[in-house]
């Protein structure tokens, strides 16, 4: 990952987004970008995902993240940018928050 490409990507997903394979979703789609971070369900029913690598492929989560798996209902994505840290190893599902 280059200095200048870095970048984390924090995005909230809502709409129908838990028990329809969401989350194994953004790890096969984060896992073929090469993003390290992670995805979890929140207890509002909304999925959150942390995603750190080279912006267009950020670009592109945040495309498949719009999208979801068929059996989903995407309602809304808000996302923000911020600085890569490098913290994360590799991309994961974490617990429900």
């Amino acid at each position: 990952m280059t200095e200048t490409q870095a970048a984390r990507l924090q995005a909230t997903v809502s709409g129908r987004v838990q028990g329809v394979g969401f989350r194994y979703f953004v790890l096969d789609a984060a896992n073929s970008l090469d993003l390290t971070g992670w995805v979890r369900n929140r207890r509002n029913g909304d999925v959150e995902v942390l995603a750190e690598g080279e912006r267009p492929d950020l670009e592109a989560l945040l495309r498949r993240l719009n999208r979801g798996p068929s059996s989903s209902y995407v309602q809304d994505v808000k996302h923000r940018w911020e600085a890569a840290n490098g913290e994360f190893e590799r991309f994961r599902i974490r617990m429900t928050a």
